[in-house]
């Protein structure tokens, strides 16, 4: 046995571009199926966790799917913006608590999310490094920001335009940070947390600028009508919030009507989140949905091209597995020669038809070993590679 072990390895060896590639296609279909299955396990699980965490989300009319996509993770279009009055309605309503989310704008390629301090508590999240954000125009980042960028407290991060040639339009601010976030190998990691007021002087609804009143200011006044002043364009606007120029930062129109990306709630209890659902069941301007459900809606979508890549992929498979068999076919015949030598010098019929099965079930045994380090390999680092996509 020994014997017919050591010839079919020789001949394996001997011809290790024609084993590489039969090991390589049959460790590959064997693979496929398997690892995909694992990958859409892990990718459902990943996508529903944060999905189950958040009880209900309030936006304005629109995709369902681009608003929790939008709130859970930062990262798709931002969708049509909800009203700040949201907010105050659902609080006023005593069913949930209301946590605001406004993640329009971005620093890089890092989204920035104006938020409440409720916010932190609600995902978990803790500062590692520094001070949670105290004063209008700090911020926080996420861990992953806080690595890429290699900066930490005591550093800045600039807002970046909405487009290279919004000049008139959202307004770059410098934000010092104040505190670096734990890991929680989750979207935060990738975000920079700031007040929602600092997000609207962003997006243009507040501002500071020097003191029109004072003598230096002159050359920037357009009229003067009494106490209201009227400035030209010449008039200095503040592009970083600072304990100098603070109190000169000013909003304007109604604070109720400003924008809010997303208003999480978390219902009370049953009850009031039954209640709360009613409460938008018919609002023509805003909607009310739950997260896991959309997710899960998704994933029903995911799991059904699951179903027909898997189809497709066994009937590949199938056909691979055909061809083959032909190599090995052919192989035999093209070494005619070779078994009527060894049968020549006294091998026999069964002996040969050994050392043929051998090298086929080395094929075999080698493609799916392979096959099964590599569905270890995903189960085992899938997860990571998963979040490294949702979050890139």
């Amino acid at each position: 046995m020994r014997d017919i072990a050591f010839l079919a390895w020789r001949y394996l060896a001997y011809h290790r571009a024609k084993t590489a590639t039969l090991i390589g296609s049959i460790a590959l279909i064997l693979f496929l199926p398997a690892g995909l299955n694992v990958l859409v396990n892990q990718s459902a699980e990943e996508m529903t966790t944060r999905a189950e965490k958040t009880p209900l989300l309030v936006g304005a009319k629109g995709s369902p799917l681009e608003l929790v996509l939008n709130s859970l993770y930062f990262e798709s279009r931002s969708p049509v913006s909800t009203k700040f009055e949201n907010l105050d309605r659902i609080s006023d309503s005593g069913l949930a608590e209301a946590i605001p989310l406004h993640a329009r704008f971005r620093s890089r390629k890092y989204p920035i999310v104006g938020t409440s301090l409720e916010y932190f508590d609600f995902r978990g999240l803790r500062i590692a490094s520094g001070r949670m954000m105290a004063v209008l125009g700090e911020c926080v980042v996420g861990a992953e920001v806080a690595r890429d960028l290699e900066i930490g407290p005591g550093d800045f991060v600039r807002s970046s335009p909405e487009g290279i040639f919004d000049l008139a339009g959202v307004y770059p601010l410098r934000m010092p940070i104040a505190g670096v976030l734990e890991p929680m190998h989750s979207p935060d990691d990738r975000a920079v947390f700031t007040d929602l007021r600092t997000t609207w002087i962003i997006e243009g609804f507040g501002h500071g600028h020097q003191d029109l009143a004072a003598p230096e200011a002159a050359s920037s006044v357009l009229a003067r009508d009494g106490d209201r002043i009227t400035a030209n364009a010449a008039v200095v606007q503040y592009n970083q919030i600072t304990p100098e120029n603070t109190d000169s930062f000013h909003f304007h129109g109604d604070l109720s009507s400003y924008p809010l990306s997303t208003v999480i709630a978390v219902p009370n209890s049953e009850k009031a989140r039954t209640l709360l659902l009613g409460r938008y069941l018919n609002d023509d301007e805003n909607q009310l949905v739950d997260p896991s459900s959309v997710m899960d809606q998704l994933l029903e979508t995911v799991v059904t091209v699951r179903e027909y890549v898997i189809a497709a992929v066994a009937i590949a498979g199938g056909a691979t597995l055909l061809t083959t068999a032909l190599v090995f076919l052919l192989s035999i015949r093209l070494r005619r020669r070779e078994i009527d030598t060894m049968m020549k010098i006294g091998a026999s019929k069964n002996t040969i038809r050994s050392v043929l099965i051998s090298e086929i079930a080395a094929v075999l045994l080698f493609a799916g070993a392979l096959a099964v380090g590599l569905t270890l390999a995903i189960g085992r680092f899938g997860s990571a590679a998963i979040r490294a996509l949702l979050l890139s």
